[in-house]
């Protein structure tokens, strides 16, 4: 039987001591704080994570100023009642491990009908008092569905963006960020506290600018592999074969045209790809503090292909000599409580795999982007492009609001520098 993760300070249930929200009463708030705070509580649909491995992730405990922030951590959530307590329980436990004057959390929240903002609202004294910086809004901006096109991306990346400004503007905050703060932004995944930090350590071990976990959904049958519209191998192409007129047929089998990413994913150690999400990442802040990235819909105005805003994320960061992508694949999340804990069985806890591998595990990094990157503007419509369309044709990237920023060309000799 597994352990429940070790607690600083675990919480007892309180009897009202919260206030009525917009939508949830006292003590259904004060129920969901309770399982938030105490993540081996059953009083909510929940499941037991793997204890924190102390051994593994010592390195990543505090070692510099409690001044500076070493972990900004963002998250984007709309109606995500039922996922809080799993969700938010441990990422509170990652933050206590990792030190929590050292992190800061970023939540931005869409309009919930369901009672989520009434919960994030009430966390804010408890966090304060466990000394997390802790910067909550609710937007009304609705990103629409997915046949809403360039608008929905634009509007999504405005609200990564929201959710960062903590950082970005961090002189007038509590919180002082480094070239070396790691960004954790995480969606509405069901992630264990050890998902969070093999992240991080990743990032750091392999001296990564990034790195993602795999995410899936169960739609019937085997998992399928869920951000398929956004990753890229290394070789450009998607993470999945996927022809018509039924793209999502091999959903299932990740990975099917690179036998060199196949056998990565098999063995569960990480290795590079172009661009990646994938239901959470980590990655240095070094290009947004010094004002080089923001999320951005493609400048399709500029002749840039339509696609996702993690799609733009990733190309501009190879842009700007931050290529060092990869994904970590003993890291697997669903989207919701049963399905992440399906998850977890059919793939297993990060730690059941880390457990089989060899510490000194590296990749060798290319340097050099592929040449051609596959695009999907539609399912039916996939296209090879080159990797830096419209950053080279174009003088400017059209960015999330609609601020236009000026971007540099690469050298003509050799396109991209990388930053050691």
């Amino acid at each position: 039987m597994r352990q429940s993760q070790a607690s600083c300070g675990q919480s007892q249930p309180f009897a009202n001591a919260y206030s009525a929200g917009r939508i949830l009463n006292a003590t259904v708030i004060t129920q969901y704080i309770d399982a938030i705070l105490n993540t081996s509580s059953t009083s909510l649909p929940t499941f037991t994570c793997p204890a924190i491995n102390t051994t593994r992730y010592h390195d990543l405990t505090p070692k510099r100023s409690a001044s500076t922030l070493d972990y900004f951590f963002a998250l984007n959530l709309r109606e995500n009642l039922s996922l809080l307590p799993v969700l938010l329980g441990n990422i509170v436990e990652a933050i206590k491990y990792l030190g929590p004057k050292r992190c800061a959390l970023s939540i931005v929240e869409g309009n919930s009908p369901d009672g989520t903002a009434d919960v994030l609202a009430a966390l804010r004294p408890v966090l304060d008092g466990l000394d997390i910086s802790y910067h909550f809004t609710s937007s009304e901006i609705n990103p629409g569905g997915k046949d809403n096109g360039a608008v929905r991306i634009e509007r999504l990346a405005q609200l990564r963006n929201m959710a960062l400004e903590p950082l970005m503007n961090a002189s007038s905050k509590k919180i002082h960020p480094t070239p070396d703060t790691t960004v954790l932004f995480i969606n509405d995944v069901a992630a264990c506290a050890e998902d969070i930090l093999e992240l991080v350590y990743q990032r750091r071990h392999l001296g990564a600018d990034m790195t993602c976990a795999m995410d899936w959904i169960y739609t019937g049958g085997a998992p399928l592999f869920y951000d398929s519209w956004i990753s890229r191998t290394i070789k450009g192409d998607g993470f999945i074969f996927s022809p018509e007129p039924n793209p999502f047929e091999f959903a299932w089998d990740v990975f099917r045209e690179d036998p060199d990413a196949k056998a990565y994913f098999v063995e569960k150690v990480p290795f590079q790809v172009f661009a990646c999400w994938n239901g959470a990442v980590a990655f240095t802040a070094q290009p947004l503090l010094s004002h080089e990235l923001r999320f951005r819909p493609a400048n399709e105005s500029a002749g840039e292909c339509h696609q996702g805003e993690p799609n733009t994320f990733c190309k501009d960061m190879w842009f700007h000599g931050h290529g060092k992508i990869a994904v970590v694949p003993s890291i697997n999340l669903e989207y919701s409580v049963d399905k992440g804990k399906a998850i977890k069985e059919t793939q297993g806890f990060t730690s059941d795999a880390v457990s089989k591998q060899h510490l000194d595990h590296r990749i060798d990094w290319q340097l050099e982007p592929p040449a051609m990157v596959k695009c999907i503007p539609k399912w039916d419509h996939q296209v090879w492009l080159p990797w830096n369309e419209s950053l080279t044709v174009g003088e400017s990237v059209q960015g999330a609001g609609g601020a236009q920023k000026e971007e540099k060309k690469p050298p003509k000799t050799k396109r991209y520098h990388p930053r050691f």
